[in-house]
């Protein structure tokens, strides 16, 4: 099980839901629904998107960079979790944990400075709709594209390397259905500092900047439009911003709340958090192509037509 001479072990094993493992039979079934409607959600708003030139303006083409950051999440997630209820699978090899966890945090770093560009996008839309599309150009996109998903893979790659250097006592078994930095930290019996000190960076320089540059955007926004006189314009004005601040709140609620209960509810049933985890992960790639697709005319008229084509 452990290389004596490295003191690392041969692989961890993953947790489902304590106490639920006879329901795995029933559970799989809302799972596999929910991770189907992730993937083909998503998809379908990159294929529509990629398809319909008339989409190839900034508010769509950061939509299509949501919608792949949000697949990167739900296929780095998938194949663990399923192999946890379908099978009872949860040995996962150690060198395939760390990229599992690469993987998951660096798509998630991605959505989130994803969203920071979606409400600036929002708030040069409001504020100076003549020269939108004058200031957010093609190649100024596709480099906030490159320079997010670049920061997202340079945060990134020190952690399993430092991972690796650490040894382990023994203790192997990790609190979720795939692998966390947070988690993973917790089992070595080496000095964790440096990256319970680098983890702590990036969360604050990423997730923590990220939402108060969105606050702070919408702030401006809101300011912008009440300097609108007509009615009409601010209603107009508003509702364009409707799908991203439901994106938003998707996105950061169930983390939030995540945190609140590993924090204040210590003594819930160990499933009701795994849970939970599960859900948060879960649920942006679920609702916001839903969310897109419902509030979005462009969106909805162009899976109609993807489909037309389809069956013509």
């Amino acid at each position: 099980m452990f290389n004596s001479s490295q003191f690392t072990p041969k692989y961890f094993l993953l947790t489902g839901l304590p106490g639920l493992e006879a329901l795995y039979s029933w559970l799989i079934f809302p799972f596999c629904f929910t991770y189907l409607v992730a993937i083909l959600g998503n998809s379908l708003i990159l294929a529509v998107i990629k398809r319909n030139a008339a989409l190839h303006q900034p508010m769509y083409l950061f939509l299509a960079m949501l919608a792949f950051s949000e697949l990167g999440v739900s296929t780095s997630t998938l194949p663990t979790v399923l192999s946890i209820f379908l099978f009872g699978a949860n040995e996962i090899y150690f060198d395939v944990c760390l990229l599992q966890m690469f993987s998951i945090h660096s798509f998630s770093i991605m959505e989130s400075g994803v969203l920071l560009a979606m409400s600036v996008d929002r708030f040069v839309a409001i504020y100076n709709p003549l020269r939108y599309t004058t200031i957010l150009t093609l190649p100024r996109i596709a480099g906030t594209g490159a320079a997010l998903g670049l920061k997202s893979v340079i945060l990134m790659v020190p952690l399993p390397f430092l991972l690796k250097r650490l040894p382990f006592c023994g203790h192997n078994t990790l609190s979720h259905s795939y692998c966390l930095h947070s988690d993973l930290i917790q089992l070595p019996c080496g000095d964790t500092r440096p990256n319970s000190i680098l983890g702590l960076c990036i969360v604050t320089s990423t997730f923590g900047l990220d939402s108060l540059l969105i606050v702070v955007s919408y702030v401006l926004i809101l300011h912008t439009v009440l300097g609108i006189t007509s009615g009409e314009g601010k209603r107009k004005a508003l509702n364009t911003c409707v799908s991203h601040i439901c994106a938003v709140l998707v996105y950061y609620v169930p983390m939030i709340s995540v945190a609140l209960v590993h924090r204040f509810l210590k003594n819930a049933a160990p499933a009701v958090r795994l849970l939970l985890a599960n859900i948060y992960l879960l649920v942006p790639p679920v609702l916001n192509p839903i969310i897109y697709s419902v509030k979005t005319r462009q969106i909805r008229q162009g899976l109609i037509q993807l489909f037309l084509q389809r069956k013509f």
